[in-house]
């Protein structure tokens, strides 16, 4: 809760957490708090869970509230935490916003809500609805056209931002750069956008952006704080080392559906002990592991050390 009344310190390198699981599929405690101790460890700036990358969709309301608890408690007040709250249900999202709150996050991250497609007026009446409820927590508005079938209009968030105190950015997982530019242009400088799509981390904050939630720093946080502390320190030639050496792990981690094949690579460093992904998802084909081999060896150098973080089943030995 250190940072809910200024969430202009939710910037830098905010990691979006693979929820780990146990082999047989509860969600693993142990091992979400170990990596919550790694990346801080390894100069994440803030923390995120329950986007895309954390199954949120396959978990049940009970689950994810549970997961904010333990992240939450894990964090204190290290880092900024802002975990993903939104759902298809509006109910479920004012339950677990609320339940969020209660726990202490900094602001929370509302997905639009998936398969219906709403119209632009529609998402104005679902976020003004979220923002009204929790008129002390700063609401951010979460962009995947790629998962939801809808996407908020630069005009729509313009809107909540006038029309809302408490709603306080946006983050962009969209690969439209203009959709970046226009939302920008049309809301000021003082929004705050997170970019959600791995390259174009770099050219987000050429923009000004505050930020990156990439899944890419799930297996190399150090790299992306790095990145991001070049850029503001006006290292540019350093940022873009970085961004184009970090090509490999992006598309490592793609290569079959996120986050599956990240999942093996926390597994394979010994950060959690089980890659298990929940039903629709499955682990990684053979066929994909050998690509995914091939993209870990391109890419190892901007994986980051995990010393002290190792797991011994479910029992964190750094945590």
């Amino acid at each position: 809760m250190k940072f809910r009344s200024d969430p202009r310190q939710i910037k830098g390198s905010i990691a979006p957490l693979m929820t780990p699981f146990t082999a047989d599929g509860a969600v693993d405690h142990a091992g979400l708090a170990n990596l919550v101790n790694w990346q801080i460890a390894s100069g994440t700036h803030g923390i995120s869970l329950g986007g895309s990358t954390g199954e949120p969709s396959s978990q049940s309301i009970g689950e994810r509230a549970a997961a904010i608890r333990t992240v939450a408690e894990t964090i204190g007040d290290r880092v900024p935490f802002m975990p993903g709250t939104g759902s298809a249900k509006l109910d479920e999202t004012l339950e677990l916003t609320a339940a969020a709150r209660d726990a202490g996050v900094d602001a929370a991250l509302i997905i639009t809500p998936y398969y219906a497609r709403p119209t632009q007026e529609a998402l104005y009446v679902w976020y003004k609805t979220v923002a009204e409820e929790f008129p002390d927590l700063p609401i951010v508005a979460y962009n995947v056209p790629s998962r939801t079938a809808v996407d908020i209009a630069p005009e729509t968030i313009a809107r909540l931002y006038r029309d809302f105190d408490n709603f306080v950015g946006v983050k962009e997982t969209t690969k439209d750069f203009e959709h970046f530019s226009r939302v920008l242009h049309l809301c000021g400088k003082e929004l705050l956008v997170w970019s959600g799509i791995e390259l174009l981390c770099l050219p987000l904050l050429a923009l000004g952006g505050v930020g990156l939630i990439s899944a890419t720093s799930n297996i190399a946080p150090v790299a992306h704080v790095e990145l991001y502390d070049a850029w503001v320190a006006g290292d540019l030639d350093r940022a873009r080392e970085i961004h184009y050496g970090l090509h490999p792990l992006v598309d490592l981690l793609f290569v079959e559906t996120n986050p599956a094949p990240g999942k093996w690579v926390l597994e394979q460093r010994g950060l959690i002990a089980s890659g298990f992904v929940r039903p629709p998802l499955i682990t990684p084909t053979d066929a994909g592991l050998v690509t995914m081999k091939r993209l870990l060896a391109a890419g190892e150098q901007y994986l980051s050390p995990v010393d002290g973080f190792t797991v011994d089943g479910n029992t964190p030995n750094g945590a």
